[in-house]
């Protein structure tokens, strides 16, 4: 079985990142053959520095290794070190229509905070669908936020191998269990990103153990009971989902847990 999945150079990566993509590589690395990619091309679709990307991939690469990531077990790159991700995207687009990537909810998200937002941006599913579908992969480790980008990566595979025989495998996004979206601490309708929300709210892997406890303690949450998991309750669900990942516990139990 063929693994493959990426992260952006770009950006302090967050216990979001822990949950949805660095836990999970760990886990699948024994799974069978594995590929992580440091996708260094999609951090250039915002905003960045050349020097800070550099740092950045560098760092992330020592993060990899730090969370349990065995070169001896799992191939680890950089993705621009490798032309055909690139090459792939551009063969790819022309089975990707312009609506499909019109209706992506993240290049919406984005669009809305930038002045100047970039072709490289709208085309960043076509650039993940090349980065997946070249490794003939099975399965993609990756949290929940990812999920409509995997769907289309499905449909694009499905496409060309129609039109041009059986070419690529379709892909199967695995997702986790529990703390699939990992919530900003502050503002429980927002996924915990370093980019936008609350700073107080976004824990970060590399954050003292002392301000970690500072973010839980000033966490917001609500009083009452919770009768219904999780879409009313936003402020409490978004500390048991963090819990329920911490401590592997399933919805209910956290629930129970808590009162």
């Amino acid at each position: 079985m063929r693994i493959f999945s990426g992260v952006r150079s770009s950006g302090e990566k967050t216990l979001g990142n822990y949950s949805g993509a660095f836990r999970q590589f760990v886990l699948r690395q024994e799974q069978g053959e594995a590929f992580f990619c440091i996708v260094d091309l999609h951090s250039i679709t915002t905003p960045f520095e050349p020097e800070d990307l550099y740092e950045s991939t560098l760092d992330l690469a020592a993060m990899m290794f730090a969370v349990g990531l065995d070169a001896d077990r799992s191939t680890i790159f950089v993705q621009s070190h490798v032309t055909a991700h690139p090459e792939a995207a551009w063969l790819l687009s022309s089975v990707t229509s312009f609506g499909e990537l019109r209706r992506m909810t993240q290049f919406k998200d984005r669009a809305a905070e930038q002045d100047f937002v970039s072709a490289g941006l709208f085309n960043y599913p076509v650039l993940m669908a090349g980065d997946i579908l070249l490794y003939q992969t099975d399965r993609v480790p990756i949290g929940d936020d990812q999920r409509q980008h995997v769907e289309l990566t499905r449909d694009i595979a499905e496409r060309f191998n129609q039109r041009f025989g059986e070419t690529f495998t379709i892909p199967e996004g695995v997702y986790p269990a529990v703390g699939a979206r990992i919530k900003n601490l502050q503002e429980p309708e927002r996924l915990m990103s370093t980019t936008r929300g609350a700073p107080q709210g976004v824990v970060r892997i590399v954050d003292p153990p002392e301000v970690i406890r500072k973010k839980f303690k000033t966490a917001v949450t609500d009083s009452g009971t919770v009768n219904v998991w999780p879409k009313r309750w936003l402020k409490r669900s978004a500390m048991l989902r963090v819990s329920s990942r911490c401590w592997r516990w399933s919805s209910p139990i956290g629930t129970r847990s808590v009162r």
